[in-house]
């Protein structure tokens, strides 16, 4: 033989050889992967997307709603105040909510007849504080009209008598 032999190579010394050898392979590999995904990702079909956020925004729905119902006049321009006062007036005045004067309380109902229709038609309409309480403007829905507000007043003076 000649006068060179080579070292018996250990084991240690293949394992750190293979993995000197797998690193630039895996980074290379790696870099494909991450290529390949983002010419995929530039080419998703914008109907998916809009699909998929449909789906979201169904799922996030909340599950009720509170609608105050609207009431507007019957056909010859007539207002049904009992339709006002059952559509947004008895969420407040049927339960006595925030000091409101229970709808049929006499008692509640007698001094503030006695003030007038055109005293009580100013309190709907603009709002008032009050002692016992506070009436927000056209009970807190704006789109009603003064005759709307002052037919659920007219009702409720009914239901008071």
């Amino acid at each position: 033989m000649s006068g060179h032999e080579m070292e018996k190579t250990t084991v240690t010394q293949f394992l750190i050889a293979l993995v000197g050898a797998l690193i630039p392979v895996l980074i290379v590999a790696f870099l494909i992967f991450k290529l390949v995904m983002g010419i995929m990702a530039t080419h998703v079909d914008v109907e998916d997307t809009k699909a998929a956020a449909e789906e979201i925004a169904k799922r996030l729905k909340p599950v009720g709603e509170v609608a105050i119902g609207e009431a507007k006049p019957d056909t010859g321009g007539v207002v049904d105040g009992k339709k006002v006062y059952e559509g947004l007036c008895q969420a407040c005045h049927g339960t006595g909510a925030a000091g409101a004067p229970k709808a049929g309380d006499k008692g509640a109902w007698g001094p503030r007849i006695a003030q007038g229709k055109e005293t009580l038609f100013k309190h709907a309409i603009g709002g008032f504080t009050g002692k016992s309480g506070a009436m927000p403007a056209k009970g807190g829905n704006p789109a009603l009209s003064d005759a709307e507000v002052k037919a659920a007043v007219e009702h409720l003076i009914g239901m008071a008598k």
